[in-house]
């Protein structure tokens, strides 16, 4: 395999972190291309044609374009599994693995913007994640079972929870409970957040310059 096999769009202070950070977990090689968000880079045409949506991050392996976080995290996880971070299909964990890494971008994600938004509540009948409060209490109790996601087996799921729990706690859109203090200072050591973060911060002040 060749760097060029695979590609790794990437910009500082994005989701894009979290995939870095997966990458290097799975330690394969990658040909990593950096967007200057403070350029609009990624609503140039080169980069629409990857990803209409000019959003990053986004991954072109094989010829395959994969977009959004979670479908990264998915598809990398199995496309490389020799680092065994992805259930696989058979194993009893495989539906859990798959339940939590989407909870993040259905219910999660969702919750916390309407939060962040100040949108009133409505029913949670109308809206995908139910409701903010009950999204929360169910992340809480699974994370009360530790150390990880799935207990005591550690995965791709883990690295975007990690990564998410970190930002989302840091702008308080997501309570620190007992449990999410605790997973998040296991991530933290784990994953090696405080120097990925620094590179990150490296990495956007040179595109200043």
């Amino acid at each position: 395999m060749t760097r060029l096999d695979l590609v790794f769009y990437h910009a500082p202070h994005s989701r894009a972190l979290a995939v870095n950070i997966l990458l290097q977990e799975l330690g394969v090689p990658f040909d990593r291309r950096v967007l200057n968000l403070n350029k609009n880079e990624q609503r140039d045409a080169a980069y629409l044609a990857v990803n209409p949506m000019g959003k990053v991050p986004a991954i072109v392996h094989n010829g395959a374009v994969v977009t959004e976080q979670v479908a990264i995290f998915i598809y990398l996880a199995d496309a490389f599994p020799q680092k065994k971070l992805a259930p696989p299909i058979g194993d009893p964990l495989r539906g859990p693995y798959l339940r939590w890494l989407t909870f993040y971008a259905a219910c999660v994600e969702p919750a916390i913007s309407d939060k962040a938004a100040k949108h009133p509540p409505v029913n949670p009948r109308m809206t995908g994640y139910g409701d903010y409060d009950t999204v929360i209490k169910t992340l809480d109790a699974q994370l009360a079972k530790g150390p990880y996601l799935l207990g005591a087996q550690f995965t791709a799921a883990d690295i975007l929870w990690g990564c998410a729990l970190d930002w989302l706690t840091r702008f308080k859109l997501v309570p620190e409970t007992p449990a999410i203090k605790a997973y998040l200072a296991r991530m933290s050591e784990r994953l090696n957040l405080p120097q990925h973060h620094a590179e990150d911060a490296a990495l956007a002040a040179s595109q200043e310059k």
